[in-house]
This record gives structure tokens, C-alpha cells and sequence, in this order.
């Protein structure tokens, strides 16, 4: 092999720390921001050459590579944690490391990068967005238009229990609001419209959409309604987090959501957001995860593994438009989107290894 892991892999731990502790929650654009330029100088470092930053309806994407790629390894750099949420930042504890975004997906991003040592950058690059974490409403258009050209879409996620991703459930987003009218609680609640009321009526109907035995799940999550204690309120919102492996499921449940009429004729019901990621489905995955398997086999590496998870990724859209896309590249260790969010140091080298291998063998 071209590439001497031993020696980065101290330097991979380095690296993971400069990331880490540039802290970059999603809805912080100037911290994604400075998480790229930390990326881009972690490229020159260890490439020689710096990537580029590039705008994307408004928010900053880390591109390095080709510019017109036919394997593109996709990553993102933005975390759901706000600043200061762990306490210490970085801790390294024998093979472990923790801290905000370590595993989900700052590791895997730089899995990706030293992948990509020694080796002819006409066919690679790899692409980090700053907001998967809120459903990538910005970076969706630029990943479907690269994909679309692409022979191979490399998603950089996290592993489950060290293997890769063939499946994921498609995922939908729902803001329901509903409309009553205020009154006094006390003096005159009879001439108030309740919209607490009817969006109890509406978790009940919601909840009663989920099959799973098909796998599909719709969640009510977040709710707020009223103003005061002593008011009748006029408004309330909730929302809905459905997810299935089928997209005729998404598809059935987004249309019971739009046809949800109120109990009392008096409130108006109001739906926002709709079907946000594809399922990512083994018709996509397959070709790929058995030639992974082989190059595994081939360079005596252990078997790698499947699984089908219901979180999705931007994989989802990248497979969405005809791409071959293999997904759960990154990381392996656990605790994603929690504080007891951890990587396993010595696997990060030999995965990035063996996918050093992987992408020798789809450019051949």
C-alpha cells in the first residue's frame, strides 16, 4: 500500500481535536464558517494543497477534489450541539475519544480525507455541507446535482456497531398550526376557540398514521400552545416526525397530514414542511456494499457489514436521483445527537485505510 497509516494515524487524533474544538452548530453560520477554514487547513496540511469554500444559498461548503466528480465521498461538519454543551470540549480516555460532533460526523470527514492520501484527485472529491443536521433545505440541490453525475456516492457517516449502511428510512417534517380565537378564560370562555383542544384532536389522529409493521412511524414531537394562564388560546403548533423505508408510506401519510379537517368547524388547521429525505433503498446500495465486502476480503481486512437504520443522512438524496451511493463510511464507536458521544481512535485509521483501498478499486 502507497499510504503509510502508521505514521498519520497520530496525526488523524490531532487533526479530530482541531475540529472538535471548533465548535459548529448548524444554526451558527459564522462557526460552520470557521469549521471549513479549520478543514481546508488540515487539506494543506496533509494534501499538500487547500480545497475551497464555496457558498451555497448563503451557507459555506468544504469542496477538495475534482470539480466534476465520478466518486464523491460526502461529509458534513456541522453538529446539533450548541456551545458549551460538553463539558470538557475534548477527552481522551485510552481508546476513546468524546466531544460535540466527534462522532457524528467529524471523524468520519476526516476518515475521508486521509482516504484520499496518494491518491489521483481527477475522479475524487469530497464535499462537506454545514447544515444536514436541520434536513440540508440549502445543500439538498447541490448534492443532487453532483450525485446525478457521480458512479459512486461515498457517505461518510457514522458506522453501527462498526458496519455500513444499506438502508435508511426517508424521513418527513411537519409543522401543524392551528387557528382558534382568544377569550378570557374566566369572564367568557364559552366565546373562545380552543386550539389546545383541537391540537389534542390532532396528536390522536397523527399517531393513529404510523404501520409498523411496514416500518413507518409518525412521532409528534415538539408542542407549544397558549400565552397565559388565563386565556383561551388562539393558537397552538406541534410538531410531526414520520419516517419508513418505503416512500409510498411517506407518500400515504403525507397525504392523510394535508386531508386532517378540525373536530370543531371553528379552528383552521395549517400544514407546513412535507416529505424531506427519499428512503435510501438496497437497490441503490447493494453493488456497491458487495464490492466493499470483496476489497475488504481482497486486502485482509475483516468483514465489514451491514445494517438498515431509521435516521437518515444526505445519502437519502444522493441515492434519490439514480446514484450508487454506500452510506455509514465514518466513525465507528456510538452515542450520536448525545452526551455520551464517542469514537474509537485506533479504528479510524484502518477504516480510512480500507477505504483508501475501496476508492482504488472503483477508479481502476
Amino acid at each position: 500500500m502507497s499510504t503509510d497509516y502508521g505514521r498519520l494515524s497520530a496525526m488523524i487524533l490531532d487533526d479530530l481535536k482541531l475540529l472538535v474544538e471548533t465548535e459548529s452548530p448548524t444554526e451558527d453560520l459564522a462557526a460552520c464558517q470557521k469549521v471549513m477554514e479549520v478543514a481546508n487547513q488540515i487539506t494543506k496540511k496533509l494534501h499538500g494543497e487547500a480545497g475551497e469554500i464555496i457558498t451555497e444559498n448563503g451557507r459555506p461548503v468544504f469542496w477538495f477534489g475534482a470539480k466534476n466528480p465520478k466518486i464523491v465521498l460526502l461529509c458534513h461538519l456541522d453538529t446539533v450541539w450548541p456551545h458549551g454543551s460538553f463539558q470538557p470540549l475534548w477527552s481522551v480516555v485510552g481508546d476513546v475519544v468524546r466531544g460535540p460532533g466527534a462522532y457524528d460526523m467529524k471523524a468520519g470527514f476526516l476518515q475521508a480525507l486521509y482516504a484520499m492520501k496518494d491518491l489521483s484527485r481527477d475522479k475524487i472529491a469530497i464535499i462537506a455541507t454545514s447544515d444536514e443536521e436541520t434536513g440540508s433545505a440549502t445543500s439538498r440541490g447541490l448534492i443532487e446535482r453532483v450525485a446525478k453525475d457521480a458512479e459512486a456516492v461515498l457517505v461518510f457517516e457514522s458506522a453501527i456497531d462498526g458496519k455500513v449502511k444499506t438502508g435508511r428510512k426517508g424521513t418527513s417534517m411537519y409543522k401543524i398550526i392551528v387557528h382558534g380565537r382568544a377569550a378570557h378564560a374566566g369572564l367568557e370562555p364559552e366565546k373562545g376557540i380552543n386550539a389546545t383542544v383541537e391540537i389534542a384532536e390532532v396528536v390522536r389522529k397523527v399517531v393513529a398514521l404510523q404501520d409498523l409493521n411496514n416500518g413507518t412511524t409518525v412521532v409528534p414531537t415538539a408542542m407549544a400552545s397558549g400565552t397565559t394562564t388565563n386565556t383561551v388560546p388562539a393558537l397552538a403548533a406541534l410538531d410531526i416526525d414520520a419516517r419508513s423505508f418505503k416512500m409510498a408510506e411517506l407518500e400515504r401519510v403525507d397525504a392523510a397530514i394535508r386531508k386532517l379537517t378540525p373536530t370543531n368547524p371553528e379552528c383552521r388547521i395549517e400544514i407546513q414542511g412535507g416529505i424531506n429525505r427519499p428512503p435510501l433503498e438496497l437497490s441503490a446500495t447493494t453493488a456497491l456494499y458487495e464490492r466493499l465486502e470483496k476489497v475488504a476480503a481482497a486486502n485482509g481486512f475483516a468483514p465489514v457489514g451491514s445494517a438498515q437504520v431509521g435516521g437518515a443522512s444526505d445519502g437519502n438524496f444522493a441515492a434519490a436521483v439514480g446514484a450508487p451511493t454506500l452510506d455509514g463510511l465514518g466513525a465507528l464507536g456510538s452515542g450520536a445527537h448525545a452526551l455520551t458521544e464517542w469514537v474509537q481512535i485506533s479504528a479510524m485509521t484502518e477504516r480510512s485505510q480500507l477505504i483508501h483501498e475501496f476508492i482504488k478499486d472503483l477508479i481502476k
